[in-house]
């Protein structure tokens, strides 16, 4: 670099002028700013050396030098060549705009002047990046192709390789369990064969196996292995960079009981409060999860009081006779206080809609449960697309909080058309009008109106929540219904009916709900030429209208995870209808509901579904016939899939010889369901779509059989009575999908003990209506 150094005299010198050679592209102007000597400076040998290299660092030059023609510097210099174009091949697995945007900001692009050392480096760099993916085989191959005078082409051939398999998974030191219980834990597998390689995990990557690493660690001390540990991790690559042999070196340890639990610190709580928390007990094999879970559930016990802040620590005491002491030092800190409790993002819920839901209040101590709870009540609301809650230390105050939630509203009203299908109703259109928070008061608007093949239902309802300030609600409805029950494979006749009605909701729990209404309704039964004869003999008896007033109630405990498709939980409700005094019809009807879900899985993708569904209705005093249209009916979805919807019961008896005979349900109404919930694969976003397994039971049962009209006495075939026996099975596969034009139900079924007069159905949907 300094070739004219030593011809330079070794005695400083004056500089009168400096002149460059060797410039094509490159301005003198940028030399000189770049060179600290200027003309009339006195330099020695070393100062000039340095100078020269202050140059070279600017990367525009191959080569300075220095000369000195009297007392002139002459710098002679040869330029790096620009990057005229810039190819890249080879790539699949990185595209090549991230590339090339990659290598820009590196310095190297086109326009740029060549650098061979960025070259080189980016090369080392790309190949660590496909060594990252498990390609360890892969290579980066840089060319560069002179075009012209100071102007190049670079090529950069990428081969990147295999990913590198995993072709064995070595444990030594284990004796407790064999290698295949221990292997069956990794999420790496080893690769079995060319067939069977296809479905295995045998990508090598460091994360996985450090997952896998700490897998392995929890199973040990899950089990008593207190002192466990890998002492050693060897990972090889075989020569041609494609196989990938782990062994993990493990020291079991012995294998320990639990032997005293006591407490230190300021535990606050009751000992035996406390103990009751605690998950591990005395005597138990050592698990470090039950340790973490005793500690955590102690921490929120402590935050539920008002200690916010509180530090359960865990501190465990190895003894000689292979038991180990626990020791829980609890740190409760000072009681906080929550100051002040603000909302932000409301911009048309008002705050008392809010503040309402509130169950941690302002000035009371600040408990974790109550302010999580109350984000919880927040989203039940179904206003905000998200609730986020912050709690802050008051500055100065550090036994105070100022808890804030951050809504972010959606819109919670709608006017919307709709048109479905259901195979049940047939075409389903409509409109309707709603508003869940009706001018940000929370209060609940609803107009409505359908029409099908089968029914035209027309309503207008209105809700205040908190008609009290403990959470009473009140509400109004209006309805007018029409329904031909031929249409939806009962027997045939129709109603009209009318009505309005209030209703009262008590909460007496977080859960559980009361609910008080009472109705009045006008119906009216229309009959024609094949109507049922047990219908006929009804009208003919009872009359073809009725009016009445009906009182209702009813208790519900909600503990579902979701309001849509939940995986978890619990669901309950008990309801009781009866017509009041003074009704043309006398009756009451009971009905019990109850689902239970428990997840298989973290996640909870997997579920067992177990629910049921009973139902009984009668007259007071048995002395009138149960009106037929408050009856209760089975089959379809919703109820035993693969059964035509509403078919299931006792049939009717028809009027001429020849008549169809269908089914008018029945006052006792079992049924049951048991399903596996599980994930679709491939779908990303598994909240509005849920697939399962089923098995489906029900029935109808008559109490009592339905005169018939005198002629067709002999014909009818009737049996009273409840007969588990004829309980309908059924099994299949189903689908729930909220699909952006509304929510799709569909089931494949197969009737397990259908009978010749059943009606079934192997595929059944219904798009448009809630399920």
């Amino acid at each position: 670099m300094l070739a004219a150094a030593g011809s330079a005299q070794a005695q400083p010198f004056d500089v009168s002028d400096i002149r460059v050679e060797g410039l094509k592209r490159v301005s003198a102007a940028s030399v000189f700013n770049a060179f600290p000597v200027s003309a009339s400076d006195t330099v020695s040998e070393r100062e000039l050396a340095d100078a020269a290299r202050e140059l070279f660092a600017t990367g525009l030059f191959d080569d300075v030098s220095l000369a000195r023609e009297g007392d002139v510097l002459v710098i002679k210099v040869v330029e790096r060549p620009t990057i005229a174009r810039l190819d890249i091949s080879g790539n699949e697995q990185i595209a090549e705009d991230d590339l090339r945007k990659g290598l820009t900001e590196a310095g190297l692009a086109e326009g740029q002047v060549l650098e061979l050392s960025t070259l080189e480096e980016i090369q080392r760099e790309l190949e660590s990046v496909y060594q990252s993916q498990g390609r360890y085989s892969a290579s980066i191959d840089a060319e560069i192709e002179e075009i012209d005078t100071g102007r190049v082409q670079v090529n950069i051939n990428i081969n990147e390789g295999d990913v590198a398999k995993i072709r064995q998974i070595n444990i030594v030191g284990n004796r407790a369990f064999d290698n295949e219980t221990l292997s069956d834990l990794f999420e790496l597998e080893d690769r079995p064969g060319m067939l069977f390689g296809w479905f295995s995990s045998d990508e090598y990557s460091r994360q996985a196996l450090a997952g896998d690493i700490e897998r392995l660690r929890s199973w040990y001390l899950d089990r008593g292995y207190a002192n466990f540990e890998v002492t050693s991790t060897q990972v090889s690559i075989g020569p041609e960079k494609t196989d990938i042999y782990i062994t993990l070196n493990v020291d079991e340890g012995e294998q320990y009981r639990v032997g005293n639990i006591r407490f230190a610190g300021d535990l606050t709580l009751k000992e035996s409060e406390a103990r009751d928390l605690l998950e591990i007990k005395s005597g138990q094999q050592f698990s470090r999860s039950k340790l973490n879970a005793s500690t955590e559930a102690l921490r929120k016990r402590l935050g539920a009081e008002g200690f916010a802040f509180a530090e359960v620590k865990s501190r465990p005491e190895m003894n000689a006779d292979q038991t180990v002491d626990l020791v829980l030092n609890v740190e409760p800190g000072e009681r906080t206080y929550v100051r002040r409790i603000e909302f932000k993002g409301n911009t048309t819920t008002q705050d008392e809609v809010l503040r309402r839901e509130m169950t941690q209040m302002e000035g009371a101590p600040a408990s974790t449960d109550a302010i999580t709870q109350s984000r919880q009540r927040l989203n039940r609301l179904g206003f905000f697309s998200q609730v986020e809650v912050d709690t802050q230390r008051v500055p100065g105050e550090p036994n105070k909080l100022d808890v804030t939630y951050e809504v972010e509203e959606q819109p919670s009203g709608s006017v919307s058309a709709s048109v479905g299908f259901s195979q049940s109703a047939g075409v389903i259109y409509g409109a309707s009008l709603s508003q869940k928070n009706f001018l940000g008061t929370g209060n609940r608007v609803n107009l409505g109106a359908q029409r099908s093949d089968t029914f035209t239902s027309v309503n207008f309802g209105f809700t205040d929540p908190y008609w009290t300030i403990n959470g009473i609600s009140r509400g109004y409805n209006v309805f007018y219904r029409e329904t031909d029950y031929e249409d939806s494979d009962i027997s045939t006749y129709s109603t009209d009916s009318f009505g309005a009605g209030i209703n009262f909701g008590y909460p007496i729990s977080e859960l559980s709900r009361l609910n008080f209404g009472a109705s009045a309704e006008s119906l009216k039964v229309k009959t024609y030429f094949d109507t049922a004869s047990e219908i006929e003999r009804y009208v003919e008896d009872e009359g073809d209208s009725a009016e009445a007033v009906k009182l209702t109630a009813s208790w519900t405990r909600n503990d579902l995870n979701r309001g849509i498709m939940p995986t978890d939980g619990s669901y309950q409700r008990v309801s009781f209808e009866t017509a009041a005094p003074g009704s043309d019809v006398s009756y009451y009807k009971f009905r019990a509901r109850a689902q239970q879900l428990f997840p298989l899985d973290d996640d909870d993708l997997w579920s067992l579904k177990f629910s049921g569904n009973l139902g009984y209705a009668d007259t007071f005093g048995g002395g009138e016939p149960y009106p037929f249209y408050e009856n209760f009916y089975a089959g379809g979805l919703g109820s035993v899939r693969g059964f035509t919807s509403n078919t299931l019961g006792q049939r009717t008896t028809p009027k001429r010889e020849g008549g169809r005979d269908r089914t008018l349900g029945g006052n006792v109404l079992v049924e049951g369901s048991a399903e596996v919930l599980f994930p679709m694969p491939f779908v990303e976003n598994q909240d509005s779509m849920q697939t399962s397994l089923f098995v489906d039971a029900g029935n109808t049962f008559l109490t009592s059989c339905y005169d018939v009209l005198d002629d067709d006495e002999a014909r009818q075939n009737c049996s009273s009575g409840v007969d588990l026996g004829e309980l309908r099975y059924s099994a299949g596969i189903g689908l729930a999908w909220l699909t952006p034009v509304g929510p799709l139900t569909f089931s494949v079924a197969k009737p397990i003990n259908d009978k010749s007069e059943d009606d079934t159905e192997f595929f059944q949907f219904s798009l448009g209506q809630s399920f």
